[in-house]
């Protein structure tokens, strides 16, 4: 402080001394000496007392700058970290989506060739359960033409009985059929005794 002090009264008592001193042109050189010892003497002032604050601002300034270049290379090097995994991630991506194009097609022709079989096994059933319905009919339409033609011939064996036995036929037969159940009921009953 009194470093100060001192150095500020020089400046001050020179600065005095060469404006008291006015005169000529020898004077004049004279003063433009003291005015150049006053700066010199000022700039030395200056510096002793500012070159701390300057060089600390400065300091200051480029620590602030060293830590935001540090900061920015920082900053930077982690882009570039996450651009990398981006990139990592999208070329896996490109590959996960190849393999899920490819499953997803395979699934597509498994099951198209599943389907087709389900529809082949299903056309096969169908095609039996119809030959199997139409074996049914037949064998239905058979009975039906059989029941049918024993009932037409039943009918045609009556119409031609009818025409054809006269009442003495009649007679005849039914004496025959008497004679016959006669003939087995005795030989029946005594089969039964012994």
């Amino acid at each position: 402080m009194r470093a100060r002090s001192a150095a500020f009264a020089l400046v001050l008592l020179a600065s005095s001394t060469a404006r008291a001193s006015g005169g000529g042109e020898g004077e004049s050189a004279m003063a433009l000496v003291w005015q150049a010892v006053n700066l010199l003497i000022l700039f030395a002032v200056l510096v002793h007392f500012a070159r701390k604050p300057v060089q600390e601002f400065f300091r200051g300034r480029r620590e602030q700058v060293k830590g935001d270049l540090d900061s920015a290379a920082s900053v930077l090097s982690d882009a570039e970290q996450r651009l990398a995994e981006w990139e990592a991630r999208a070329a896996r991506l490109d590959g996960e989506v190849e393999e899920i194009k490819a499953a997803a097609r395979q699934r597509a022709e498994a099951e198209g060739e599943r389907v087709l079989a389900d529809a082949e096994a299903s056309a096969e059933r169908i095609k039996k359960d119809a030959l199997a319905a139409v074996d049914q009919e037949v064998a239905r339409a058979r009975s039906e033409l059989r029941a049918e033609a024993a009932a037409l011939a039943t009918q045609l064996a009556a119409d031609l009985l009818r025409q054809n036995v006269t009442e003495a036929d009649q007679q005849r037969l039914v004496e025959e059929f008497v004679e016959r159940v006669e003939s087995v009921s005795p030989g029946s009953a005594n089969g039964r005794a012994s």
